[in-house]
């Protein structure tokens, strides 16, 4: 599929609204309801638009959520989503929590075998103000457990947020230097109605700056085919990467190969933009294959150029709250 001058490839689906975290940069500060249970995509219609994602020219898919293992019989589900010969990569991000050993050895069994894991620290009472659970030794085991199985690479997602965890930006970073993980530092970004005040945003720059004065230059690190929008880096002598995800301070948007369906059933062809296009009540409505290919490609077609966040002003700044969406 194209957009512009690109080609969409990838799928992000976010299968739940629900989390069994609230994270400050994540959660609205005002109360707010899930979705209903009858307006979720069911998982046999998330299939069929994948198939025809597919026919499209769909060959990488993430599944996220919320968190996507609250929702049940997740395992079955990806059983069949990983038996579409034509996907070629498959991962999921995950805050760790709910997995244990056994359901990693499944994940591993079914195909999947890279997974990006949400961490901003590594102080479990930190942990706890940023999330509001007591739940950092369970991601920690998570994480380990999976590396300890294979699962290569392993992503560590963080958002640096001023005052809360700016300080740990050496210690995530120095992971790497141990063990092969890919620690990505993720601008914050505004959506909907968020807890997090807008000084509170650490940007790349800053945080690149602190990382080579403690541990010297970055080397930069060639990106592979599966590589997302992160800028990456190596430590000297480091077993890890270094990432760099710049919504913000360096709009990655002619690069951006991606379409995100929601848990609502609604494809969003930008995360950062306010344009969604309904696809589940077609589909419930007894659309033919053809006319939801139609409105996949009519959806990609509203695909911006980019969008209006920076790092100095904010213009329309995105009305869903990342729970929603999908990340």
């Amino acid at each position: 599929m194209i957009a512009g001058n690109r080609t969409i490839n990838y799928l992000r689906i976010s299968i739940t609204d629900r989390c069994n975290f609230r994270c400050r940069y994540c959660v609205p500060s005002i109360p707010f309801r899930v979705i209903e249970h009858e307006k979720i995509a069911r998982y046999e219609e998330i299939l069929r638009i994948v198939r025809l994602g597919c026919d499209l020219g769909i060959t990488k898919v993430r599944i996220t959520g919320g968190e996507p293992f609250v929702r049940k019989d997740i395992l079955s589900f990806l059983e069949q989503l990983c038996a579409i010969d034509r996907l070629k990569d498959i991962s999921i991000t995950t805050n760790g929590s709910l997995l244990n050993r056994e359901k990693i050895e499944k994940l591993i069994s079914l195909g999947i075998k890279r997974m990006n894991f949400s961490l901003d620290t590594l102080d479990p009472v930190k942990f706890e103000q940023i999330t509001c659970r007591d739940r950092f030794h369970q991601v920690w085991n998570a994480i380990f457990t999976s590396h300890e199985l294979g699962i290569n690479p392993i992503k560590i997602n963080a958002v640096i947020l001023r005052g809360i965890n700016d300080d740990e930006i050496e210690a995530l970073t120095a992971l790497t230097l141990e063990y092969p993980f890919h620690i990505r530092f993720i601008e914050y970004m505004p959506m909907g109605d968020s807890a997090v005040e807008k000084q509170q945003q650490v940007l790349s720059e800053e945080i690149k700056e602190k990382i080579e004065s403690r541990f010297g230059t970055l080397q930069a690190f060639k990106k592979d085919p599966n590589d997302g929008p992160a800028k990456k880096f190596r430590i000297d002598g480091a077993k890890g990467i270094v990432g760099f995800i710049t919504p913000i301070s360096s709009h990655f948007c002619a690069e951006c190969n991606r379409l995100r369906l929601t848990s609502r059933g609604t494809l969003r062809p930008c995360l950062l933009n306010n344009y969604e296009k309904n696809i589940i009540n077609p589909l419930r409505n007894g659309a033919s294959d053809d006319e939801l290919k139609d409105i996949i490609l009519s959806a990609l077609a509203r695909k911006p150029s980019f969008h209006g966040l920076t790092g100095s002003s904010v213009k329309g700044v995105p009305i869903s709250h990342m729970t929603s969406i999908g990340g």
